[in-house]
C-alpha cells in the first residue's frame, strides 16, 4: 500500500505560479460539466463538480486547449488506478519513464470531504508528497481516476482504527514541519539532547491536539460504496476529487487490464486522442 501511494506521491512538479483558469461553458453555475475523454480503447464520460471550480475550471481550460491531446495513461495499476495528463509523454518513446511532466503551476486543495471520496470512478488530481508539498497542492495537469477494490465491512474497521492511531503521527510530522529549520541546525550541531527535547515537546503537543479531535470514522455513504462498488479509501482527504465518471466505466476497466512495464507504464500505449467538453 505505501509503495503504491508513493507512486502518485512523488510527481515532480515546478513551483506555483499565476494560473489564468478557464470558465465554465454556458456560464450556468447550476449543472455540472460534461467532458468526454476519447482514448485509443474507447470513450469515458465524466462530470466536473462545481464544488471545485479551481479544478473544474483549470480541467476545461486543459481540454480546451487541446493540452491532453495526445497524452498517455502513463501509469496504470490494477485495483488502483489509471492515471494521465503528462505533457511529456506525448510521442515519449518505449520505455521512457514518465511522470514529471508539468504545465507550470499547482492548484490550491479543493477537499470537499466526506462528501466526494475515492471511490470507484472518481476522478481525482495527483501531486507531490507532503514533505515537500505540505498545502497537499494539485498538479496542474495530471489526474487519475478509480478503479480500487471492494472491501469487506471488518476490513473497513481496521482502517478507521489504523487512522484513529497514527493521528498523533501525522499531528506530529506536521508540526515537526514547522520546526524544520531547527532541526536541521541541531542535526548539523550534533545537538541530540536539544533533538531529544524537541521531539518529546511536540509529541506532548501532538498528543494534546489528538486528543481535542473527534475519532475518525467512515460515512454510510463511504462504506456503502466501499464495500459495494469499491474504490481506495486510504487515499481520502489526501488528495483532491473534482469529478466521476457517469459512463464508460468499461473503458476504464479495460485500460487497468493492460500489460504494464516496471514502472507501470502500460507496454502497448493508450493514448488520449481528445477531450472534449460537453456542456
Amino acid at each position: 500500500m505505501k509503495k503504491i501511494a508513493y507512486l502518485l506521491l512523488t510527481i515532480s512538479f515546478c513551483g506555483l505560479t499565476a494560473c489564468k483558469t478557464g470558465t465554465k461553458k454556458g456560464g450556468n453555475m447550476d449543472n455540472e460539466t460534461l467532458v468526454k475523454i476519447e482514448t485509443t480503447l474507447g470513450d469515458i464520460k465524466v462530470k466536473l463538480y462545481n464544488e471545485t471550480p479551481k479544478h473544474r475550471d483549470n480541467f476545461i481550460k486543459l481540454a480546451e486547449e487541446g493540452v491532453y491531446e495526445g497524452t498517455l495513461f502513463h501509469r496504470v495499476i490494477k485495483d488502483f488506478m489509471i492515471q494521465a495528463g503528462d505533457p511529456d509523454s506525448k510521442n515519449a518513446p518505449k520505455g521512457k519513464m514518465l511522470g514529471a511532466g508539468d504545465v507550470g503551476y499547482t492548484l490550491p486543495a479543493e477537499f470537499v470531504y466526506p462528501k466526494y471520496f475515492h471511490k470507484k470512478g472518481a476522478l481525482s488530481a495527483a501531486r507531490q508528497g507532503d514533505n515537500v508539498n505540505p498545502k497537499k497542492e494539485s498538479s496542474g495537469c495530471q489526474f487519475y481516476i478509480v478503479t480500487g477494490k471492494v472491501y469487506n465491512d471488518s476490513t473497513l474497521l481496521g482502517m478507521e482504527s489504523q487512522m484513529n492511531e497514527n493521528k498523533i503521527n501525522v499531528i506530529f510530522n506536521t508540526l515537526a514541519q514547522k520546526h524544520m529549520k531547527e532541526i536541521y541546525k541541531m542535526r548539523k550541531e550534533n545537538d541530540e539532547n536539544g533533538l531529544y527535547e524537541l521531539q518529546e515537546k511536540l509529541f506532548a503537543q501532538a498528543q494534546e491536539e489528538a486528543a481535542k479531535q473527534p475519532e475518525f470514522h467512515f460515512t454510510p455513504e463511504q462504506v456503502e460504496a466501499y464495500t459495494t462498488v469499491g474504490g481506495t479509501p486510504h487515499l481520502d482527504g489526501e488528495y483532491t476529487v473534482f469529478g466521476e465518471v457517469v459512463e464508460g466505466m468499461d473503458i476504464v476497466d479495460k485500460i487497468q487490464q493492460v500489460k504494464t512495464d516496471r514502472s507501470d507504464r502500460p507496454e502497448e500505449d493508450v493514448k488520449i486522442v481528445k477531450v472534449e467538453v460537453l456542456d
